[in-house]
C-alpha cells in the first residue's frame, strides 16, 4: 500500500513539529514499518532439563511430542512454536555461568551489547518511549538477594536488572503510571489525535481511486485508525488496570496463584503499551520451589538431578518440568486472545517470546543442547518446526532475537564462537 505525498509530507512535517513519537500505525503511514516484531518477551525456567522426555520426535514440521514428555502441554500451539535443540552455550558450564551467559552471549564491555543482556540492549535501542524502557517480573526471585544465581537481566557486566516478584507492586507501579480517567488529554495525545484524524481524511480520499484488494486494505487501516482514535480519548491505551488478588508473593505454595497474576499483569502492561520489552522470571538457578501443588514433596533443584535409575525420581521432576510448560502455553493463549491495539492483529502476532533456560542436562551441571522455545510473531519466525541446530552457539540465538526487533548487529556478546544470525530461526 502507498500514500500519497501530500499524507506522506505532512504526517511527516507534524511528527517533525510537533516532536511527537510516532504509533506503529503512524509509521505505517511513513513507510517506517519493517516486517519487525514489535516486543519482545523472555519467559525463564531453571535448572536445565532432562532430553529424552524434553525432545519431541521426529524433525522439521513431522515431529509431535509423546506422550507424559515435558513439551506435551504445547500440543495445542504446535503451530505456534519453534522448539530449538542443539544450541550450546561455548566455553561455559553450570548454574551460575549459565545464568550469567544466557541473555548477555558472556559479552564484556567491548563487544556488542556491552556486557548487557539482550533484553536490556534491545531497552536501550528503542525502549524509550514506553512508560517502561523494560518490565521484568518474577515468582519466588527474592529470597535469595541479588546475585549471579538469581538474576538474569544486566544493564552492563555485574549490574542487575531485578526482577519485581511481588504482584502487588507491579500493580502500583503499572497503574501509577496511568493517568486518571478524568484527568485532561496530554498533549501527546492530543497530537496523535491530530496526525490520526489527518491521516483518515487522507485515506478517505484516497479510497476511491484504488481497486478492490487495496480499497479494502484501505477500510482495514481506517478501523485500526477508529481503534486507535477510540483508545486515546480514554486517557492512554488503558483507562485502568483491574487490582491484584491477596496474597503472600513469598510463600512458596503460593507459587501458582502468583505465576497466575504475573502472567496477567504482563499481558496487561503489553496490551497497554507500557513497554515493549519484558521478561518473567520463574524462580532461578538452583531454585528450590516445592511443587506442593503437585503433590510433590522434593524441591525442583533437587529433582533435576535425579538419575537415570531413579524413574519415580525423575518422573517427579517431568511433572514439574510439564507444569512449566504449562504455564507458557497459557502465556501463548493470553497473548492470542488480547489485541494488539497499536500495531494491530493481537499480541501474539507482534511479540517474541523467548523461553529461555540456563543449562542442558541439569544432572550433567553442563551448557549442551540447552533448551530453548520461541513463539509469536509469525510473520518473523519460522513457527511449527523442530529443529537441531547442531552445537551451534547461543550468540547467534541472541543476534536472531536482535534481527527480529528490526536491528542489523551481526554479534552479541562474545563473538569469537561465531558471528551472524542462527540460520533457520527467521523466515
Amino acid at each position: 500500500m502507498r500514500f500519497s505525498r501530500r499524507v506522506f509530507g505532512r504526517l511527516a512535517a507534524s511528527s517533525a513539529l510537533t516532536g511527537t513519537v510516532l504509533s506503529g500505525l503512524e509509521r505505517m503511514a511513513l513507510g517506517q514499518t519493517a516486517n519487525v516484531a514489535k516486543r519482545l518477551l523472555v519467559f525463564f525456567t531453571p535448572n536445565g532439563t532432562i532430553h529424552q522426555y524434553w525432545r519431541p520426535t521426529g524433525e522439521g514440521t513431522a515431529f509431535d511430542f509423546a506422550s507424559g514428555s515435558i513439551l506435551e502441554p504445547l500440543q495445542p500451539h504446535k503451530s505456534d512454536i519453534l522448539v530449538c535443540d542443539g544450541i550450546d552455550f561455548k566455553a561455559t558450564a553450570n548454574h551460575e555461568p549459565g545464568m550469567r551467559a544466557m541473555l548477555t552471549g558472556n559479552g564484556t564491555v567491548a563487544h556488542i551489547g556491552g556486557g548487557a543482556s539482550v533484553d536490556q540492549f534491545l531497552a536501550s535501542t528503542f525502549g524509550g518511549g514506553s512508560p517502561f524502557p523494560s518490565l521484568e517480573l518474577g515468582v519466588l526471585t527474592s529470597a535469595w538477594g541479588a546475585n549471579s544465581q538469581t538474576r538474569m537481566c544486566y544493564s552492563a557486566p555485574g549490574s542487575y536488572v531485578p526482577p519485581d516478584d511481588d504482584p502487588a507492586s507491579v500493580h502500583a507501579r503499572l497503574t501509577e503510571k496511568l493517568a486518571p480517567a478524568s484527568s485532561a488529554p496530554s498533549t501527546a495525545d492530543t497530537r496523535r489525535k491530530k496526525v490520526l484524524e489527518l491521516v483518515a481524511a487522507e485515506l478517505d480520499v484516497l479510497k476511491p481511486a484504488l481497486g478492490g484488494a487495496e480499497s479494502q486494505k484501505i477500510d482495514a487501516h481506517l478501523d485500526a485508525i477508529s481503534q486507535l482514535q477510540s483508545t486515546l480519548s480514554q486517557s492512554g491505551l488503558c483507562g485502568s488496570i483491574d487490582n491484584v488478588p491477596a496474597l503472600n508473593s513469598q510463600v512458596n505454595d503460593n507459587f501458582p496463584a502468583v505465576t497466575s497474576t504475573q502472567l496477567d499483569l504482563l499481558t496487561t502492561a503489553l496490551a497497554c503499551g507500557m513497554t515493549r520489552v519484558a521478561s518473567i522470571q520463574l524462580s532461578h538457578t538452583v531454585g528450590p520451589p516445592v511443587f506442593t501443588w503437585l503433590g510433590l514433596a522434593e524441591g525442583h533443584h533437587s529433582l533435576s538431578h535425579k538419575g537415570n535409575e531413579d524413574v519415580p525420581g525423575m518422573l517427579q521432576y517431568v511433572a514439574a518440568e510439564r507444569w512449566f510448560a504449562e504455564q507458557f502455553a497459557s502465556l501463548i493463549q493470553r497473548l492470542k486472545a488480547t489485541p494488539d491495539m497499536e500495531f494491530g492483529g493481537s499480541l501474539f502476532d507482534t511479540t517474541l517470546v523467548v523461553w529461555a533456560q540456563e543449562m542442558g542436562d541439569g544432572r550433567l551441571h553442563d551448557c549442551v543442547s540447552v533448551p530453548f522455545v520461541l513463539a509469536g510473531a509469525p510473520s518473523i519466525v519460522d513457527l511449527g518446526k523442530y529443529k537441531l541446530f547442531g552445537g551451534a552457539p547461543h550468540q547467534k540465538l541472541l543476534v536472531s532475537i536482535c534481527h527480529a526487533l528490526g536491528l542489523d548487529n551481526m554479534t552479541f556478546g562474545d563473538p569469537s564462537h561465531g558471528t551472524g544470525p542462527l540460520s533457520g530461526v527467521l523466515l
